[in-house]
C-alpha cells in the first residue's frame, strides 16, 4: 500500500505503534482486548501491548501524572460490531452515537454504516465503526 505525495512520487508510511497512557498497564490492555475479541495483550519492556490486524499496536504505558484523553477509533466488519458491541452492553458501559457524548444509549448510522463510543478506564474516548467517515452515504 503506497500514497501518492503531492510531487507525484508514491511513499509507503505505515503507522507502526503508539504509546497510550493509563493508570494500570493490565487493566487498561487487558480491557482493550477483551472489549473487542483481540488477543491477550503481551509484555515488551515496560510496555503492555495490543496487537491490531493492521500490524498497528497500542502499546498501555504507566503513567502516575495527568491522562490527557485520546481519541481511538477502530474500523470492524458488520459481525465484529455486533459482537463488540454486545461486549459494551453486556459490561453495562456509557455508550453515545457521537463524539460529543450527547447521543447516550445509541448506536450511529454514519456512511451507511454503524458507529459508538464508548470509555475506556483511563477516561479514554473509543470508537468503533463499520464504515470510515466519507465513505458512503450521509447520516
Amino acid at each position: 500500500m503506497s500514497v501518492r505525495r503531492d510531487d507525484g512520487r508514491h511513499v509507503s508510511v505505515l503507522l507502526n505503534h503508539t504509546i497510550v497512557w493509563c493508570r494500570d498497564p493490565q487493566v487498561s490492555a487487558t480491557f482493550l482486548a477483551q472489549t473487542l475479541g483481540l488477543p491477550t495483550p503481551t509484555r515488551f519492556g515496560p510496555f503492555l501491548v495490543v496487537e491490531l490486524a493492521n500490524e498497528l499496536s497500542l502499546d498501555f504505558h504507566e503513567t502516575g501524572g495527568e491522562i490527557s484523553s485520546q481519541h481511538y477509533a477502530f474500523l470492524v466488519t458488520e459481525d465484529e460490531f455486533d459482537a463488540i458491541f454486545g461486549r459494551i452492553t453486556g459490561q453495562g458501559l456509557e455508550h453515545w452515537a457521537d463524539p460529543g457524548m450527547s447521543r447516550s444509549g445509541e448506536i450511529n448510522r454514519n456512511d451507511g454504516g454503524r458507529g459508538v463510543y464508548f470509555p475506556d478506564p483511563d477516561g479514554h474516548l473509543l470508537e468503533i465503526l463499520t464504515r470510515p467517515y466519507g465513505s458512503g452515504s450521509p447520516a
